[in-house]
């Protein structure tokens, strides 16, 4: 009797990991399916920064090709 009652603890730990582990999982599966508003900042913000360097390169580009035409003429 005394040996089943120092087991008891163990059980029940066992049984709580038994029942929260479906919780735990699919808490884990939302937090990988959603963005967190600093994930959508950060990505947004990184996002503006390859936009603007893209803009720049375009901008660049036309100058020189500008250049190249007036050269020309």
């Amino acid at each position: 009797m005394i040996g089943s009652l120092m087991a008891l603890p163990g059980c029940v730990s066992a049984a709580k990991t038994v029942v929260t582990a479906p919780f735990k999982v699919v808490g884990k599966g939302v937090d990988w399916a959603t963005t967190s508003q600093d994930e959508a900042d950060r990505n947004r913000g990184r996002e503006m920064r390859k936009q603007e360097e893209r803009d720049r390169k375009e901008r660049k580009r036309m100058e020189r090709e500008r250049a190249r035409q007036d050269r020309d003429d």
